[in-house]
């Protein structure tokens, strides 16, 4: 074995001295490219973007901890997409009718709410589509159905059900439905439904 002199063990510590000193300043300057970029993703406050990398530069891994340990929770993009997902539930929620017999939901074109039976809406005497029940004129054949108006909503039974698939309604179904209609004053609960 060649013992090694002076001058190459003097050498051989200043290169690994040299390295690790370059390793460190670039621990150093990536710890403050990071904070810098991580903050810029949570932020758009310009001055906190310089300040918090100002304080990882002068304090370096206590600065990271403190960083670590105050930044915001959630990126600008995170909450970009959480107030899109709250923004589309409530959109949802809004859009959704419900029933104002049971407040169960219920969808727009049903006629009756399969929950508690009372009536929804009421088919066009004439072209059979649904139509409000406070709507006297069809909006889409023009016929008038103020036969058919009732000022609250009304419990069906299931033989008074109508389906535009079925036949019309005899006259004396028609007649019936009127008189039915106009003795209603509230909500009527069928079969012993009562909620």
């Amino acid at each position: 074995m060649i013992p090694l002199g002076l001058e190459e063990i003097s050498g051989l510590f200043t290169g690994l001295l040299v390295y690790g000193a370059m390793s460190i300043a670039a621990l150093w300057l990536a710890m403050i490219l990071w904070v810098y970029r991580d903050m810029r993703a949570r932020s758009r406050d310009t001055l906190a973007h310089l300040i918090v990398a100002l304080m990882v530069a002068v304090l370096t891994l206590p600065g990271l901890f403190i960083y670590l340990f105050l930044r915001p929770r959630e990126t600008l993009a995170e909450a970009y997409e959480r107030s899109l997902e709250e923004e589309a539930l409530l959109q949802d929620i809004e859009e959704r009718p419900v029933c104002p017999g049971c407040k169960q939901r219920v969808q727009d074109d049903w006629q009756v709410c399969p929950h508690c039976h009372t009536r929804l809406k009421k088919p066009c005497s004439h072209c059979g589509r649904m139509l409000e029940l406070a709507w006297d004129l069809c909006p889409h054949c023009a016929t008038s159905s103020s036969a058919y108006v009732t000022e609250r909503p009304s419990i069906l039974s299931s033989q008074e059900w109508y389906t535009p698939a079925s036949d019309q309604w005899t006259a004396s179904q028609r007649d019936g439905r009127r008189k039915a209609a106009r003795r209603t004053e509230q909500l009527e609960f069928i079969e012993g439904d009562e909620p």
